[in-house]
């Protein structure tokens, strides 16, 4: 986990420090050039890179929260596991879970609840902001575990 943090530290965005947003979101795609498609898909998302081009793919119908989680969680595809070469595809919850699944839904989870909330709020606090509880409890077990 140390690496994954400090990788993330070299973005400068203040990932686990305060809450990232949308526009955080495309900035970052931006910055490395990835092309984001909003449209109605059959699954919540995915990233894939071909021809050393990145794409995100969301699915256009999912709520707010749930698509700034799906944004982030994609993201984190391209950041921690940008294939070498060829034609890859990762997508979110299709199949087990991966250790590759679980990082990214960690970096996700992150963006969305920082540290900073976890030290000095309440859960019903974090809740109010409109946070999944599912996505609460999964960042209070990534906190408990790494303290990150």
């Amino acid at each position: 986990m140390r690496f994954i943090v400090e990788k993330i530290s070299s973005l400068r965005i203040n990932w686990n420090s305060r809450v990232l947003t949308e526009d955080d979101f495309y900035r970052l795609c931006k910055r490395f050039r990835i092309t984001v498609q909003e449209m109605p898909l059959s699954v919540s998302g995915f990233y894939y890179c071909m021809k050393k081009r990145h794409f995100i793919a969301v699915d256009s119908k999912l709520d707010r929260q749930e698509k700034l989680f799906v944004m982030f969680h994609e993201f984190a595809h391209f950041l921690m596991h940008t294939p070498d070469a060829g034609v890859t595809a990762n997508f979110h919850g299709i199949g087990k879970k991966t250790r590759k699944e679980c990082e990214a839904d960690a970096f996700a989870a992150c963006a969305m609840v920082p540290k900073t909330w976890i030290e000095s709020r309440t859960e019903e606090e974090i809740m109010d902001e409109g946070i999944d509880p599912e996505i609460l409890k999964q960042r209070l077990q990534i906190y408990s575990r790494f303290r990150v």
